[in-house]
């Protein structure tokens, strides 16, 4: 299904003729033997040039996409919306919110393979409506991907309770940022690696704790317990919140589509990498495509295998949430484990989710930290942020990410559930007017395209039911920003800390964007003034002139096939075949820098 969202067709901006500088060795932004140091995109509206490197192959792409979805959330704080609402609640809202995330996804696909440059979604809101409204988002979004770095941190250590509590929170916390910027200043080839076989592991262990689920609900259990859907019957589907009547069955509705809008990513992480990716023409529109199946079988069943393992009103649930108690880390799948007597397999199952954790930390340090690049090259962030190494790492930007990632030492002196409540309340509604951003930029880009008679049939994505689809899914995600924070104002349940964690975002946004427009004398721009060539014949040169480098062995070869749909191997010999491949071109992975 998700194969029919994009089309192809040559670009309005491509050549029609070539020659031999094209292709030469000497030729700015064609080949060069070591693909990380690939064509990086022009100079920007500030003259400073993007000076990442594209080493990010077919399978890293992929998979830095499922990384970055899948964390903690889908494990552990998915069981806080059980908790609340049962587990049709949390089945019908998880549902109905990957339906907006995939009108999110096909909206910044579109442009995002038409311009993969660096921090595509921030620079496009500056380019596509407003400098100030791109400066707003930018920001928004930074705080959102940079909070979620701490966020992890702290679900570690939440996690690590499992096992003991012996180990100080503040021991724990300094091991991990230390891991993290060792994994974050390598080449961005490194990072890939890195988090390949990290979300390679997310994606078994969620596909083997459904897969488990399907078992053990039929009698495979050491008790023979053939339980079913019983906990759909007894305690109940529903569960009410603050009032004994039909409106608090819905208000546990409410608050599980909220934990689905927290829980379910969508595009950003891949977008986030378009700038570094390898021939983004190709390996981006297929991973983009892949949104869809994830969405499906990891949250979605993901959602129903929860509520089958575990009872909305476990006690040991309760606790994990209200408490902290050791154990708390426990996930709904390791409670229903322990509760079925299974021994062994719920140590496994906690220790993948805390290398889970771990792993999307890292994805969150990145995105967060080319976020902050974005911005430095759009002149909304200090130069200096703009600056890299010799391998394409943004240093500084990496550094002041680690900065912020010391927040996670709030768990030294507060309870770690009440820092996750926070961090999450910030978190969701960052989240929410990032993608209601992406969605207007989309309409604003879709208008731009009809009024400079643009013919999206011949973008290399096109994704359905536009520009209705991004309607949709603004609106909705708009929607669900104002309601954030509904519980403080239910009668008894005002909290003021909560009420400004939940709505800091939503005060943030118009804060930043008139500050901007004050400052800089920004104009909202015209469908007929946005600017749709910008780096496109880079782009346009850099795909012409893409040369594959060969599989450095068999695992290579294949998990670019299975993950990306890319064999760079038979490309390369196509071209041979062809001659078509650049004078003086040599296959050499090992050449040094």
């Amino acid at each position: 299904m998700a194969s029919k969202f994009f089309g192809g067709g040559k670009s309005p901006f491509a050549r029609t003729t070539t020659n031999d500088s094209d292709t030469s060795p000497s030729s700015p932004p064609g080949y060069d033997n070591d693909n990380e140091r690939r064509n990086s995109a022009s100079a920007t509206v500030t003259g400073l040039k993007d000076t990442t490197h594209r080493g990010l192959k077919a399978r890293h792409i992929q998979l830095i996409g499922i990384g970055g979805t899948i964390g903690t959330a889908l494990y552990v704080q998915i069981g806080r919306g059980l908790m609340n609402g049962g587990p049709a609640s949390l089945f019908i809202a998880f549902s109905i919110w990957c339906f907006f995330i995939l009108a999110v996804t096909i909206s910044m696909a579109e442009m995002a393979t038409y311009l993969p440059i660096s921090s595509p979604f921030i620079r496009f809101a500056g380019r596509y409506v407003d400098e100030s409204f791109g400066f707003a988002a930018g920001w928004t979004f930074f705080l959102f991907e940079a909070i979620m770095v701490p966020f992890e941190i702290t679900a570690c250590n939440l996690i690590l309770h499992y096992w003991t509590t012996a180990i100080p929170t503040g021991a724990v916390i300094a091991i991990i940022i230390v891991l993290y910027a060792i994994i974050n200043v390598t080449a961005v080839k490194w990072y890939g690696e890195t988090e390949f076989w990290a979300a390679l592991g997310k994606m078994l262990l969620i596909i083997g704790l459904i897969i488990y689920t399907f078992i053990t609900m039929l009698g495979g259990n050491p008790l023979g317990d053939r339980y079913g859907f019983r906990y759909w019957n007894d305690p109940g589907a529903w569960n009410w919140l603050y009032y004994d009547n039909k409106t608090g069955y819905f208000l546990g509705f409410l608050q599980c589509l909220i934990q689905a809008s927290f829980t379910i990513a969508g595009p950003d992480y891949v977008s986030m990498a378009a700038g570094e990716a390898e021939n983004p023409r190709v390996i981006m529109p297929k991973a983009y495509n892949a949104v869809f199946y994830r969405l499906t079988a990891f949250f979605v069943l993901g959602s129903l295998a929860v509520g089958i393992n575990v009872p909305f009103d476990d006690p040991t649930l309760i606790d994990a949430f209200a408490n902290a108690e050791p154990g708390a880390a426990a996930s709904p799948y390791v409670i229903g484990m322990i509760r079925l007597k299974i021994q062994v397999l719920p140590d496994i199952v906690n220790a993948l989710v805390l290398t889970s954790a771990f792993s999307a930390g890292i994805s969150y340090l990145y995105c967060s930290s080319r976020c902050l690049l974005g911005l430095a090259l759009e002149g909304k962030a200090p130069k200096i942020f703009s600056r890299t190494t010799r391998n394409g790492v943004p240093i500084y930007a990496v550094c002041f990410v680690l900065l912020i990632s010391l927040l996670a030492f709030l768990q030294v002196v507060e309870n770690t559930a009440t820092v996750l409540g926070w961090f999450v309340a910030i978190i969701t509604a960052s989240q929410l007017i990032n993608f209601a951003c992406m969605c207007f930029t989309y309409i604003r880009w879709f208008n731009a395209l009809k009024a400079q008679g643009i013919d999206r049939r011949t973008l290399p994505y096109r994704g359905w039911f536009q520009p209705y689809a991004a309607y949709t899914a603004m609106i909705g995600c708009l929607v669900m920003t104002a309601v954030g924070g509904y519980q403080v104002f239910l009668d008894g349940y005002w909290d003021t800390a909560s009420f400004i964690f939940a709505y800091f975002s939503v005060a943030l946004f118009p804060v930043l964007f008139f500050s901007w427009k004050a400052v800089k004398k920004t104009k909202w721009k015209k469908p007929h003034e946005i600017d749709l060539k910008g780096e496109v014949e880079e782009i346009e040169h850099y795909t012409a002139n893409f040369v594959p480098q060969p599989s450095k062995n068999a695992f290579d070869k294949w998990f670019n096939i299975i993950f990306g749909g890319v064999d760079y191997d038979k490309e390369l010999e196509r071209m041979r075949e062809q001659g078509t491949l650049p004078e003086g071109y040599v296959d050499n992975y090992d050449k040094k820098e």
